[in-house]
């Protein structure tokens, strides 16, 4: 049994970890249980936008990230078949001058690392592996995890950040009902040293065309290039990041495309494909002693960049309200509250360019390069990611109601 003044947390993922040290910043004993044999991070790059590195950067790990990420310059959009190319956003000194933090794009188990080491470093005894959640109980006084084979652990709060397939979440609100989205995706890393010079430019970059788009990006200090590809086709609905596919099935999907979509995706060792499902956002996140955060409660598609920077926001927040002081449900209601509208219209927003990417105007080169130009006007882009990086979760934190 864990002494009944911890906080649990079930999923050592990357908000689950986040909310741990955000937690154990502000003195609390926590305990993570994840279900995994082994602390690691499947799958391949995120984005770490400002609002994500304002927060991390507070949590004291600027240093640690900094030496695993790659900083982009800017993000810019290209066409599908012509490689005609536009300029999103600028990026590297422009979001720290602008925002006052970087942009900064990693492989996820590099920074899975940074935020287990730093965990750990508070209380080695702080994340437990191989311990499945199961469901809980919970009375006045705390709750009871129940772990996949019959422990039970009590503490005062339990927190699921076990992911978009969440058991918490499942014995808090029941199942969930994901619509496939007609879409499914592509997933691979590429040693730069096998791309050619043209394409080792310091940029995001998104290419958009008819029932498609391709996002890639450097990461491991520009090491290893990210590729995410997604095509609307309605034959594959396995939500999985583990389920390989083929180079062939993968230039496939993407016959026509430019020349260095092929040359990317014929230099994957292995690509990995799943199904892309969408959710509505949830109307409640917490109950009683039990509270979500990350995929657990707000999955979205990856058509922002947000999924986890909300995540690491969630943790962030999380802490803050526990440690205002009051009793445990009423701080979970307020850190509901404080994050509820912001990651819903998140979600939202992610799903509403499935639209903008995937357009048919881009398949013919002119109207393309009208949609483009129309769409990616920069007040246009204001709109969709202005909100988004100003966004200053640690100013909001310390308000948090008490």
């Amino acid at each position: 049994m864990t002494g009944e003044d911890a906080i649990l947390i079930a999923g050592g993922g990357i908000g689950g970890l986040t909310a741990a040290l955000a937690l154990q910043q502000r003195g609390f004993r926590v305990r993570v249980f994840e279900q995994a044999p082994a602390l690691r991070e499947i799958g391949a790059g995120l984005q770490i936008s400002a609002n994500g590195t304002r927060v991390l950067f507070a949590l004291g790990l600027e240093r640690a990230l900094m030496n695993v990420a790659w900083v982009p310059a800017g993000k810019e959009v290209r066409l599908w078949n012509t490689g005609e190319t536009w300029k999103l956003f600028d990026l590297g000194l422009v979001s720290v001058e602008r925002y006052g933090f970087p942009y900064v794009m990693v492989h996820r188990a590099d920074f899975h690392a940074v935020l287990a080491d730093a965990v750990r470093a508070r209380d080695p005894a702080a994340i437990r592996i191989g311990a499945r959640a199961m469901g809980f109980a919970q009375d006045a006084a705390g709750v009871t995890l129940s772990l996949d084979g019959g422990e039970s652990v009590r503490g005062r709060a339990l927190i699921g950040a076990d992911g978009v397939h969440s058991a918490i979440r499942a014995a808090l609100f029941g199942p969930d009902r994901p619509k496939f989205t007609g879409c499914m995706a592509w997933r691979g890393l590429i040693p730069a040293d096998r791309l050619p010079p043209h394409l080792l430019r310091p940029a995001g970059t998104n290419w958009v065309g008819p029932g498609g788009h391709i996002v890639h990006y450097f990461v491991r200090r520009g090491e290893i290039l990210n590729f995410v590809g997604v095509r609307e086709r309605s034959d594959w609905t396995v939500e999985s990041w583990t389920a390989a596919g083929t180079v062939e099935e993968c230039l496939a999907d993407f016959k026509g495309w430019h020349d260095d979509i092929q040359t990317m995706i014929r230099n994957i060792e292995t690509p990995y494909k799943w199904a892309l499902m969408g959710r509505e956002p949830m109307a409640r996140w917490c109950a009683g002693r039990v509270g979500l955060l990350g995929d657990a409660c707000h999955p979205m598609l990856p058509f922002l960049a947000q999924g986890a920077v909300m995540a690491i926001e969630d943790g962030y927040v999380l802490a803050a309200c526990l440690a205002a002081g009051g009793d445990v449900p009423a701080a979970l209601a307020a850190y509901e509250a404080l994050r509820r509208d912001r990651t819903a219209r998140t979600v939202r927003g992610s799903a509403a360019n499935t639209q903008l990417f995937h357009s048919p105007m881009l398949a013919g080169r002119e109207a393309a390069q009208r949609f483009v130009s129309e769409n990616w006007h920069p007040d246009r882009i204001a709109e969709r990611y202005e909100w988004l990086f100003s966004h200053d979760a640690t100013r909001l934190a310390a308000a948090a109601p008490a």
